[in-house]
């Protein structure tokens, strides 16, 4: 067994970042979070877009980007861009990602988790990339927190043997985009998505789920799933669940309160658990890691890192694309996330119909096979 305590809780970024990106969206999570991230990896943004001219502007203004384009379609259609970053509402992107894609300059397409509003519209999309030929990326960002990078890495040497549960506990509240109002889909698409994803990318594509839901008492407009907790089943045995619960008492009401994330991983040989720093933001707390296992006797190893999630995490995923244009593996394609698009919609019936769904009962028993390919579920 090894002790190597290098956990990898930071990704390899492609030597070669000079790739001219577009960013199409200048909403908080691309003004404060992604573009931050990108400078500080030296990646090479040349241009930007938005619904609003006159926010892009700013936007632009604010992070020194030399090209603003009055539409989206302006600016996909820049030959001078080779990597395009959507960062626009569900419902919007698809539209805009096959566009991007199907231009002969752009090598690579990078659009906001959730891809598309539901698993067959993200299958079309997926489907239009693939035949022109241009990898398509999600940015499903809590792959590349540290500390689920880390136990990743963990599960990955056996240091944890078989896994047994996982869980993760979300007491937050989030900002709510003004997007979100008069949609279908609330906390399950927007922000349960981080913590089933992450089942996926720790234990494997779960076999089935089960969500109850109710309505979030803080959150004025219309909605079905507030506060949602999630089991997930694997047919091997492994069990997930995930608690978020987006009131977490009358916090903002005038009441103290207890705000967190936290997760843990039980296997046969070991255990860890941490906590995820990102409630903090604007405040730079990273993410927590401690572990056992038998391999190590009487020991709790705890590795610290200065990085955090908002936003250095941002990094991993452009990362991963620009260098997927490069000959690299691409872990977080569209048609890996197809799977969790096909939770999602899961998770969704389970709430409707009360009972566990097979993730089969979306995808009609396709699974994202490695190479991106679509096989037949055995």
């Amino acid at each position: 067994m090894s002790h190597d305590l290098d956990l990898a809780h930071m990704p390899q970024l492609p030597a070669d970042r000079s790739a001219p990106i577009g960013v199409v969206g200048a909403g908080f999570i691309v003004d404060d979070i992604q573009l931050v991230a990108y400078r500080e990896a030296g990646f090479n943004v040349q241009a930007i877009a938005s619904r609003s001219p006159a926010r892009a502007q700013e936007v632009a203004a604010r992070h020194g980007i030399p090209t603003v384009h009055d539409t989206w379609q302006d600016l996909v259609a820049d030959e001078r861009l080779q990597i395009i970053d959507v960062a626009f509402p569900p419902a919007l992107q698809p539209e805009i990602v096959v566009a991007a894609a199907e231009q002969p300059h752009v090598r690579g397409v990078l659009a906001q988790k959730p891809m598309a509003v539901d698993h067959a519209t993200g299958l079309r999309t997926v489907e239009a990339c693939e035949a022109a030929g241009t990898p398509l990326a999600v940015n499903v960002n809590m792959r590349f927190d540290q500390s689920i990078r880390a136990v990743k890495t963990l599960l990955d040497r056996g240091e944890l043997g078989t896994p047994v549960l996982a869980t993760i506990e979300m007491r937050a509240i989030p900002h709510w985009q003004p997007f979100l109002e008069g949609t279908d889909r609330l906390t399950l698409q927007n922000m349960s998505i981080h913590h089933l994803d992450a089942f996926r990318y720790l234990l494997g594509d779960p076999d089935g789920i089960y969500v109850s839901a109710r309505t979030d008492p803080r959150t004025t407009f219309e909605h079905r799933d507030g506060i949602c907790l999630s089991i997930l089943e694997w047919d091997d045995g492994v069990r997930a669940s995930a608690w978020d619960d987006v009131w977490t008492g009358p916090v903002r009401e005038g009441s103290e309160g207890d705000v967190y994330i936290k997760w843990r991983v039980e296997g046969t040989a070991g255990v860890a658990w941490g906590t995820i720093g990102w409630p903090s933001y604007p405040n730079r707390t990273p993410s927590t890691m401690r572990f056992a296992s038998t391999a190590r006797p009487n020991q709790i190893v705890e590795p610290v890192w200065p990085e955090v999630w908002f936003p250095d995490a941002f990094a991993g995923t452009m990362g991963e694309l620009i260098g997927a244009t490069q000959g690299a593996p691409l872990s977080i394609s569209g048609r890996d996330n197809l799977q969790t698009l096909a939770l999602l919609d899961a998770g969704y019936r389970s709430i409707e119909e009360k009972r566990l769904v097979r993730v089969e009962e979306i995808t009609g028993g396709l699974v994202a096979a490695p190479t991106g390919a679509a096989t037949a579920a055995s």
